[in-house]
């Protein structure tokens, strides 16, 4: 697993002009009103995950292409910059627009902060060029260890998007049980992954069946029953209720419950990525849910870095003030501020932190801003 971000920089970037050395915790609560930018933030994981794996160009392309990435378009932003520090190494990136809407890399670099033993590095690994070389040096020379450890950490990061439950989605469909490595993005290989853990880490799937047993009072358990088909073996999700053996099938399941699977499988995998994301992960869950929810956000924190977006005050109330980054849209442009216990102390004694949010104490409501 790679490491966690502590902080970064990102300049140019959709509705984000200029974040400056902003730091990350192990969780990270963005609350703000649609449009504030929030998704914008969280989109720069995809877009950057994309780019260290050689889709940067593609990925582009189909969301609107280098304009819809610049910061009010090409005209008034010129280059896309990043810095992303994972102690004690770092990524450096400047990207500028062609005239055929596509992204290049003007430079992108590798750091290190050096040690006792080891000088500091800044070096150039190229530019010019559509797809980030990151890859390249982990082929060998002096800069694959700075490399393998910047790469690691960023193609490890998922975004997770378990937004869709309609009948046709992944998630209530038959699936390869081979197909078990990651949980995906969009959870659609839930069932194989969950009897992966069934038969790998029992004492894990234990609990996350038992807290979904506490969401889901009539839940019992899973039923795995793999089949032979075409050469491969298929399985299909499952699950029975108590007092009962009878096989409901995932189609059986609303839509709350099935996210709340699927969000508690991503929180409590064993081995999870360096930086989990969720985007509106309260979406068609119960209050007590929510509440769980919050439990798993800080188990999770606990072994890995949560950075979540979130329209919840009741999820809000659950969490220190420092958890919490505000997103404001303002001239334009997201703004984003961590808050502090100790500005909000005369408030916290007769207040949560939702109750604040929902009277715009510290910002993230709708403005005229």
């Amino acid at each position: 697993m790679g490491q966690q971000i502590d902080k970064i920089t990102l300049k140019g970037f959709k509705s984000i002009r200029d974040l400056e050395d902003f730091p990350l915790r192990n969780l990270n609560i963005l609350i703000g009103a649609n449009g504030a930018g929030k998704s914008n933030f969280v989109s720069f994981f995809t877009f950057l995950r994309e780019a260290v794996e050689d889709r940067l160009s593609l990925f582009v392309a189909k969301k609107g292409g280098a304009d819809a990435h610049l910061f009010l378009g090409p005209k008034i932003t010129s280059q896309i910059k990043a810095y992303l520090h994972f102690s004690p190494n770092g990524y450096d990136i400047s990207l500028e627009p062609t005239s055929n809407n596509s992204l290049v890399f003007v430079d992108e670099r590798i750091c290190f902060d050096g040690s006792q033993n080891r000088r500091s590095v800044d070096r150039s690994i190229g530019g010019g060029h559509s797809e980030s070389k990151l890859k390249e040096q982990l082929k060998g020379g002096k800069n694959k260890a700075i490399s393998e450890y910047i790469y690691d950490s960023i193609s490890s990061w998922i975004v997770y998007h378990v937004h869709d439950t309609s009948d046709t989605s992944a998630m209530r469909r038959t699936g390869s049980v081979r197909d078990n490595e990651y949980l995906r993005a969009d959870a659609g290989n839930l069932v194989a992954f969950l009897f992966m853990l069934y038969e790998r880490h029992p004492n894990i799937y234990e609990k996350i069946r038992d807290t979904i047993r506490l969401a889901t009072p009539f839940f019992d358990d899973f039923k795995f029953r793999p089949k032979p088909s075409n050469g491969d073996t298929e399985l299909q999700l499952e699950w029975t209720q108590k007092d009962s053996d009878y096989p409901f099938l995932a189609s059986q399941l609303s839509d709350g419950t099935l996210r709340f699977i699927a969000l508690t499988t991503a929180l409590l995998q064993p081995n999870p990525p360096a930086t989990i994301l969720l985007d509106e992960p309260e979406l068609g869950l119960h209050p007590y849910a929510l509440n769980l929810l919050a439990g798993l956000l800080k188990k999770a924190a606990a072994k890995t870095q949560v950075i979540v977006s979130t329209q919840s005050a009741s999820l809000l109330d659950n969490f220190e003030a420092e958890d919490i980054v505000v997103v404001e849209r303002k001239e334009g442009e997201s703004r984003l501020e961590r808050l502090s216990s100790a500005g909000l102390q005369e408030w916290l004694k007769d207040y949560s932190l939702g109750e604040l949010w929902q009277k715009n104490v510290f910002g993230g409501r709708p403005s005229d801003g």
